[in-house]
C-alpha cells in the first residue's frame, strides 16, 4: 500500500529530491531568542523531520530589514549571526532525510514602528494596515534600492547557512503590498501598470539569483488572488504567476487566495474549526494547471485523506499540512508504518495562531509536547521495571491524557468517570455546532487508551472505596471543577452557569444578561448557543476590551455571530446582584471606575467565573498517600520522577491535575498529565 500511496511518492525539485509529497508551510512560533533559530526553534522543525516530512519550511517569515521589525517573533535574516544557527538546524532535519527551506520577507506595513529600532515602518503608499495599525511612511527611491540588496543578503546567508532553497514572502507583504490596487496608489515607475506594480519584485529577483546563483532553490509565497473589490485580482494573479515563471527566476509557487488586513479577512485564508475544510484547493489546482509548473499549497488540510486528494489528482505537487504537523509531527512516518488511525487529529481549534497573535508561543491544544522537545515526548518510552496499579478518577482532556500516557508506559490503568461516556467539559463545548470537531481530543485519546488495555468504568462516581477498590500504587484525580457562580453581594442562587446553557439544562430566555468575568472560550460558547437560539442578549464584562483570552482568529467567528444577531456588548462593567422581579430578574451592574450603578430586568441572567475544584475524593484521599499529595515542582519542571514520601504509613502516591487544581484550559490539562506521568 505504501508504495501505492500518492503522498509517499518522491518529488524532484530542479536538483533536490524530496522523500515524499508532505510539507509543513512557512509559519513562525514565536520560539526565537533574539532573532535567532536556536534550541528550541531547532528541535521543533527536527521533530517534524524525525516524523518523516520531506520539507520543513521555517520562519513565517525572517525578515531582511531592520526597518522590518518582528511582528511575531521573527527570525532575523538581516544578521550575519543568523548562519551557523541555521546550519545546526538543516544539519538537524537533514540526518532524517528531510529538506529545511526558509521563507525571507520585507513586512512593509503588517509590522509596528514602535519597536526594536523604532524606524518607521514603510509600504508602497502610506495606506495603514487595521491589523498592525502602523501609519506608513511611502518607500522612496533609496529604501527600494536598499531593501533589493538586503534581499539578496538574505538569500545568501540562507545559502551559507546550508539551506535547501528560500521561499519569498508575497502575501500581505511588501513585495505584493506593491502588487495590490489596493495597498499601491502610486504614480512613479514602481506604480500603475501592472509592469511598474512589478518592477519591485523583479529587481529583488535579479539580486537574489546574481547573489546565490542559478542552482539555489528559490520560490515565492504569492496571492494569486486577493478576493477583494479592492484588491488583486484573480486574472492579474494569474498573470503575475505566468510572468515570475516566465521570468527563469522562481522553482515553485505556493499559493494563497485571499488578503489579510483584518482578522475577518485572515480567517478565510487560514480558516479555523466550523469552517470549510481546504477551501482553497480546487483554487490553486486550476492555476496549476493553466501554469503547468510546480505549486505548493496550505489551508486547512488536515487530515491524510485531503492531502492524499489533493496530490492523487493533480491539485498541488506539494501539499502543505502545517497545523496538522503542530498537533502531530509524526503524521507521514504512522502513514509510512500503517498506523494511520494513531495520527493525533487537527481540531482546527487554532489554539496555536491565536496565542501567537496574543504575543506568546505557539502551542497546541492538545499536544503539549510541541514546542517543548527539549522536555517533553512525542513518543512515550515503556518503563523498565515493576508495572505499577493505576487508577485515574475522570475521563475528561486530562485524565485521559494521564491513561494514555501511564498505559503507554506499560502500567496497569483503570479509568473511572462518572458519566456514561468520557469528555468532560470537552464535550460540553462540542456543544456548539462550530466546534463540534473539538471531540477529536476525547475520541484520540479513548482509542489510544483502549489500544492500549487501558479498564473503563463508567456510570461511576468514585468514592474512597471505589478509588482504592484496586489497591492501587497510584491514584490521579481528574475530577475536573464545577462552575462558580457565588461571585455577586446578592442573588446567586437565581443565575444559571454556561454549562447550564451548553447542557441543554437552561432554556434560554427571551432577554438574556451574560456576565463573562472570564474573557474564554466558555462564556463566549454559551453566548454563542443563545444567539442562535435568538435570545435578546448582552453580553456584560469587567475587562476593557472584548474577549481578552480569544485570539484574533477565533475571535472572527464570535464577532460575526454577535454582529447577525445584533448581541449588544458592554465593557468594563459589572454584575453586582441579581433580585427578583415578579417573574422577572433585576441585575445592577456597576464598575470600577465610578459608584454609579444601573440595571437591567430580564428573563435571565447567565454567569461565567471559570468553575472551582471537585476536589472532595482528592481531599479525602491525601491522608492515605504516601505523599500526602504534595508535588514536587523542582522534579516536575526538570522531567525527574516525583519521589516525595512524607507518610511512611501511605500505599499510594496520589495527585491531582486539570481543573481539579484550579480553572484554566484544555492545553494546561493535558500538560499536567503528559509531564507528571511520563516519569512515574
Amino acid at each position: 500500500m505504501s508504495a501505492r500511496d500518492p503522498l509517499l511518492q518522491p518529488y524532484q525539485l530542479k536538483h533536490l529530491t524530496l522523500g515524499n509529497r508532505v510539507m509543513s508551510t512557512a509559519h513562525e512560533p514565536a520560539y526565537s531568542v533574539d532573532g535567532m533559530p536556536k534550541e528550541r526553534y531547532r528541535l521543533y522543525h527536527a521533530e517534524k523531520a524525525k516524523g518523516g516530512i520531506a520539507l520543513t519550511m521555517t520562519a513565517g517569515s525572517a525578515v531582511v530589514a531592520e526597518d522590518s521589525p518582528e511582528a511575531f517573533g521573527n527570525l532575523h535574516a538581516y544578521k550575519d549571526e543568523i548562519v551557523p544557527w541555521l546550519k545546526e538546524l538543516t544539519a538537524a532535519c537533514h540526518e532524517h532525510g528531510s529538506a529545511v527551506m526558509m521563507q525571507i520577507t520585507h513586512l512593509g506595513r503588517r509590522t509596528n514602528w514602535n519597536k526594536a529600532h523604532w524606524l518607521p515602518v514603510l509600504a508602497p503608499s502610506p495606506i495603514r494596515e487595521p491589523a498592525h495599525r502602523a501609519f506608513p511612511k511611502e518607500a522612496e527611491d533609496w529604501d527600494i534600492a536598499r531593501i533589493v540588496a538586503q534581499y539578496a543578503d538574505a538569500a545568501e546567508r540562507m545559502k551559507a547557512g546550508g539551506l535547501d532553497g528560500v521561499e519569498l514572502e508575497a502575501y500581505g507583504h511588501l513585495m505584493d503590498q506593491f502588487w495590490s490596487p489596493a495597498t499601491n496608489a502610486r504614480r512613479d515607475e514602481f506604480g500603475g501598470s501592472l509592469d511598474n506594480r512589478l518592477r519591485f519584485t523583479f529587481r529583488a529577483l535579479e539580486a537574489i539569483r546574481n547573489r546565490v546563483g542559478p542552482e539555489f532553490i528559490v520560490g515565492i509565497r504569492m496571492v494569486a488572488d486577493e478576493d477583494w473589490d479592492k484588491g488583486l485580482s484573480r486574472e492579474e494573479g494569474v498573470e503575475i504567476a505566468r510572468r515570475l515563471v516566465a521570468s527563469g527566476h522562481i522553482d515553485f509557487l505556493n499559493l494563497i487566495r485571499g488578503h489579510l488586513e483584518t482578522d475577518a479577512a485572515l480567517s478565510k485564508v487560514i480558516p479555523i474549526q466550523g469552517m470549510r475544510s481546504a477551501p482553497h484547493l480546487d483554487f490553486c489546482g486550476e492555476v496549476r494547471a493553466a501554469i503547468k509548473f510546480p505549486v505548493f499549497h496550505a489551508a486547512r488540510i488536515s487530515d491524510v485523506a485531503t492531502a492524499r486528494h489533493a496530490i492523487a489528482e493533480g491539485k498541488l505537487d506539494m501539499v502543505g499540512m502545517t497545523r496538522a504537523h503542530i498537533a502531530e509531527p509524526h503524521i507521514v512516518r504512522k502513514v509510512r508504518d500503517g498506523r494511520e488511525a494513531e495520527i493525533r487529529p487537527c481540531v482546527g481549534a487554532t489554539y496555536c495562531l491565536d496565542r501567537i497573535y496574543e504575543g506568546h508561543e505557539a502551542l497546541c491544544i492538545h499536544n503539549p509536547a510541541t514546542g517543548r522537545e527539549a522536555s517533553m515526548p512525542h513518543d512515550i518510552a515503556k518503563k523498565r521495571g515493576k508495572k505499577r496499579r493505576a487508577v485515574v478518577v475522570g475521563a475528561g482532556p486530562g485524565g485521559l491524557e494521564a491513561a494514555r500516557v501511564l498505559s503507554a508506559r506499560g502500567h496497569e490503568v483503570v479509568l473511572i468517570e462518572a458519566a456514561d461516556e468520557a469528555g468532560g467539559q470537552v464535550r460540553l463545548a462540542a456543544q456548539v455546532e462550530r466546534r463540534k470537531e473539538l471531540i477529536g481530543i476525547i475520541d484520540w485519546r479513548t482509542a489510544m487508551c483502549e489500544r492500549q488495555g487501558v479498564s473503563f468504568e463508567f456510570n461511576t462516581y468514585a468514592e474512597s472505596d471505589e478509588a482504592l477498590a484496586s489497591e492501587p500504587d497510584l491514584v490521579i484525580v481528574a475530577t475536573g471543577g464545577l462552575p462558580n457562580t457565588e461571585i455577586m453581594e446578592a442573588g446567586s442562587d437565581l443565575v444559571v452557569s454556561g454549562w447550564d446553557v451548553l447542557a441543554g439544562d437552561a432554556k434560554p430566555g427571551e432577554n438574556v444578561l451574560l456576565y463573562d468575568d472570564n474573557s474564554a472560550h466558555p462564556g463566549l460558547a454559551a453566548a454563542e448557543q443563545l444567539a442562535l437560539a435568538g435570545c435578546n442578549l448582552e453580553i456584560v464584562t469587567p475587562e476593557r476590551f472584548f474577549a481578552v483570552d480569544i485570539g484574533g482568529l477565533n475571535h472572527v467567528k464570535y464577532a460575526e455571530c454577535f454582529a447577525e444577531h445584533g448581541v449588544r456588548i458592554t465593557i468594563n462593567s459589572r454584575l453586582l446582584s441579581v433580585a427578583r422581579d415578579g417573574n422577572r430578574l433585576t441585575a445592577t451592574i456597576g464598575s470600577d471606575y465610578s459608584a454609579r450603578t444601573q440595571t437591567r430586568t430580564v428573563d435571565q441572567v447567565v454567569v461565567e467565573h471559570g468553575t472551582l475544584p471537585l476536589d472532595e475524593l482528592y481531599f479525602a484521599l491525601k491522608p492515605q498517600s504516601s505523599n500526602l499529595g504534595e508535588v514536587n515542582y523542582k522534579a516536575l519542571i526538570a522531567g525527574r520522577p516525583q519521589d516525595i514520601n512524607s507518610n511512611e504509613d501511605g500505599a499510594f502516591q496520589l495527585f491531582r491535575i486539570g481543573d481539579a487544581v484550579s480553572s484554566r484550559n484544555i492545553h494546561a490539562a493535558i500538560y499536567d498529565a503528559l509531564r507528571l506521568c511520563k516519569d512515574l
